[in-house]
């Protein structure tokens, strides 16, 4: 073998255990410990979700002997919803969970509202699945047919949000109508969440109604509040 194939040999063996080398220190003080991450944060999320379910299991029979007036299902946007502070005049139970989304939201109706049997559900779902909701929104809308016949439905529309939230607000419009018209084919409620929180200069939410461009202030849920208030009024007689 000659001096100069000696030399491209070795330049390439180098080459090749360095490349091994950024590899392996890549996998060892990036990948795994942000795999480790992503594993702790699903571990979190689930268990939250677990003890959701279980403290709603609690609520049902401890409402067993009641009627309770509304239950309100959704994402985070619900969950976050101090309903108990915006709605005193109601017996009202919150169903919702941070980072849902209509495939969750389907299976976890039984123990979530069916179980309960208010007399209004309120939904709020979507936003995090914003593409592919109506996959299945349909199906939770039957499902409320099947199991809830006495319970009346009322189906809020999608939240207007800022353009850092990497959602379009013209995708959540349309989104809506599509929303409204299932309203109509099944018979229940709607009511538009979008038009009173969104700035028609900007085109986005409101800065005042949102934390981060989708999650909503205090003032924002003031607007929700205000805004959904005269359906159930409508609907409770009261």
């Amino acid at each position: 073998m000659t001096k100069k194939r000696k030399i491209i040999l070795a330049t390439v063996a180098f080459s090749i255990l360095l490349a091994i080398g950024v590899s392996l220190t890549y996998i060892f003080a990036v990948a795994l410990p942000q795999k480790r991450e992503k594993e702790q944060l699903l571990k979190a999320v689930q268990e939250y979700y677990d003890a959701k379910l279980a403290m709603y299991t609690a609520e049902n029979e401890k409402y067993d002997d009641y009627e309770v007036d509304v239950a309100f299902l959704g994402d985070s946007l619900t969950d976050g919803y101090d309903l108990e502070k915006y709605f005193p005049q109601y017996l009202v139970l919150n169903r919702g969970i941070g980072g849902e989304t209509t495939f969750g939201l389907e299976k976890r109706l039984k123990v979530s509202v069916y179980d309960l049997k208010p007399k209004v559900a309120v939904m709020l779902i979507g936003a995090n699945n914003f593409d592919t909701m109506f996959d299945n929104y349909e199906n939770i809308l039957k499902g409320f047919k099947e199991n809830l016949p006495n319970t009346k439905i009322v189906l809020l529309s999608l939240t207007s949000m800022s353009h850092e939230w990497g959602k379009n607000n013209q995708k959540a419009a349309y989104n809506n109508v599509k929303i409204k018209l299932l309203s109509e084919k099944y018979g229940y409620e709607f009511v538009d969440l979008y038009s009173p929180l969104l700035n028609l200069e900007t085109g986005e939410i409101y800065a005042e109604y949102t934390t981060d461009g989708g999650h909503l202030t205090s003032a924002g849920y003031e607007v929700l509040t205000n805004t959904i208030t005269p359906a159930l009024e409508q609907l409770l007689g009261r």
